[in-house]
């Protein structure tokens, strides 16, 4: 068995956890808005057209911001076809994903849909065919209460009142060679300061995300950053970091994702500080990490991308619906807690996608939604995680982490509010159990059952959930909490999280 170390200091604090940190994302892209988000008809279907059983999963999911309507699909959007009459909104070819674009739901619809989820609009603009004008109209469009075409057509259209968007993201992964209307850093960075200027002559308050680097691996990362910030740094607020992981053949490099994620955010942090350093009216950049996620990407692109592009153009064809493993969930936890240690810097982030796409939700067309794997350890997180995330420190034995190096098995985050505080832990170890020891301050005890996701008994780590058989997390029965120690046996492989509360006598 393997051993690990835990020393949680409530006056260690790293900063306050950002609501925002709990943000995920629907884009126009198989079926996350078509027979996700949005499916008339439907037998849970609420008379606009929402899916009432996908409504109710992403409230217990969590998720406070949402990013949309892209990704890749905005960067050839063009906004007007999404609004007015849907009988008579046009129909498109959408070369992002190589679809048919009905254009049946469009921002009424999504402004209405977060409106019922109780979540905040992230709007993303088109910077790849489109520009500064069109990013304008928009912002008026939906911001401006009355009295001008756009916002008096807004009105027509059936909303009196402005939907008052205030976050935005300025194009998305124009890195990216892959992207529609994909630029250099210096073109990219031009154009995002000029939009960026002209929303803010619209609207001063405006909260604007700039696109950083479509991930480390990137040839552009680092000299995208500093080019893209010397443009915009007194005009944005935010700028993005995208990052997807998958096993591929390598368990011990994904299963220290957690630690490539949190060097990916410390190196954008690096660069953040070098760059605005000396430029005059620099704002205070945070880091969005308003892409990420576990992705079998290698076999979307040698197997699932081909018939994609080879079938013909249909309306909302499934694209990578990946069934998520309990190693999966595991890594979606680590992911989670390396953005938790870091919330001095991580403003807020958005895990790709909500539903069906890549998603902690899946769904049958006539049939029910259902959590995946990966619904567990956030609904925790965004659940509990609350107040301030502390500096802990992490020790004991050591794992092979692949490529990343050598990780610790243990990886963990704390976070406190009041009398309340939480603590997340990943045994990584593949095959050993973890034996914990932590040192916790004085007057902490245990204050509901401790949980655990792991391997289902008689299952395997590849085991998926299906709308018939959910793989949940269970009790974990081997935590004591005595004279400020807490000890643990934590699975192989596994998410488990320990509530603590303050006896205030």
């Amino acid at each position: 068995m393997l051993s690990a170390r835990l020393t949680v200091d409530t006056t260690a604090v790293v900063g306050p956890v950002p609501r925002r940190l709990f943000g995920s994302f629907v884009e126009h892209m198989g079926r996350a808005v078509y027979e996700g988000v949005y499916q008339p008809g439907h037998p849970t279907s609420t008379p606009e057209g929402f899916r009432q059983d996908v409504l109710d999963l992403t409230r217990e999911l969590g998720v406070t911001v949402v990013r949309y309507p892209g990704g890749n699909f905005v960067s050839g959007y063009r906004w007007e076809d999404g609004v007015g009459d849907p009988e008579k909104r046009p129909v498109r070819l959408e070369g992002a994903w190589h679809s048919i674009e009905t254009n049946r739901f469009g921002l009424h619809e999504f402004a209405d849909w977060a409106e019922r989820a109780g979540v905040e609009i992230m709007e993303a603009v088109n910077l790849g065919t489109r520009g500064v004008a069109e990013a304008a109209d928009l912002l008026e469009y939906a911001n401006h209460p009355r009295g001008t075409e756009l916002s008096d057509r807004r009105r027509a259209n059936g909303r009196d009142e402005p939907f008052d968007i205030t976050l935005w993201c300025l194009g998305n992964e124009m890195d990216g060679p892959w992207q529609i209307g994909h630029k250099t850093a210096d073109e990219y960075g031009r154009l995002a300061a000029e939009t960026a200027r002209m929303m803010r002559f619209i609207d001063h308050r405006v909260e604007l995300v700039v696109a950083g680097s479509s991930g480390a691996a990137m040839p552009t990362f680092g000299e995208w950053e500093r080019t893209v910030l010397s443009h915009t740094a007194d005009l944005v607020d935010h700028i993005s970091l995208h990052a997807y992981y998958e096993e591929n053949g390598d368990v011990a490099t994904f299963l220290a994702a957690g630690e490539a994620l949190g060097r990916f955010i410390d190196q954008v942090a690096e660069i953040i500080d070098e760059t605005v350093a000396d430029l005059p009216g620099a704002r205070k950049i945070g880091i969005s990490v308003d892409e990420w996620n576990v992705w079998n990407i290698t076999r979307f692109n040698e197997i699932d991308k081909e018939p994609l592009l080879t079938g013909g153009w249909l309306e909302h064809p499934p694209i990578i619906e990946d069934d998520y493993t309990v190693t999966d969930a595991v890594v979606v936890g680590s992911l989670l807690l390396s953005m938790l240690r870091r919330v001095d810097r991580v403003s807020m982030a958005a895990q790709a996608q909500l539903v069906n796409v890549i998603a902690p939700i899946k769904t049958t067309a006539d049939g029910p939604a259902w959590r995946q794997t990966t619904f567990h350890p956030f609904a925790q997180a965004a659940r509990l995680a609350t107040g301030d995330s502390l500096a802990i420190e992490i020790g004991g034995d050591t794992i092979d982490g692949g490529t990343v190096g050598a990780v610790t098995a243990l990886d963990a985050a704390a976070t406190v509010d009041g009398d309340r505080m939480a603590v997340f832990l990943v045994n990584r170890a593949l095959d050993d159990d973890l034996e914990l020891t932590a040192a916790l301050p004085i007057g902490w005890t245990l204050a509901a059952q401790p949980t655990v996701l792991t391997v289902p008994d008689g299952g395997t780590r590849l085991d998926i959930s299906t709308a018939d058989a959910e793989i949940a997390p269970r009790p974990l029965d081997t935590v004591t909490v005595e004279e400020n120690t807490l000890t643990a046996t934590l699975p192989a492989l596994s998410w488990s999280v320990v509530q603590l509360k303050r006896d205030l006598r």
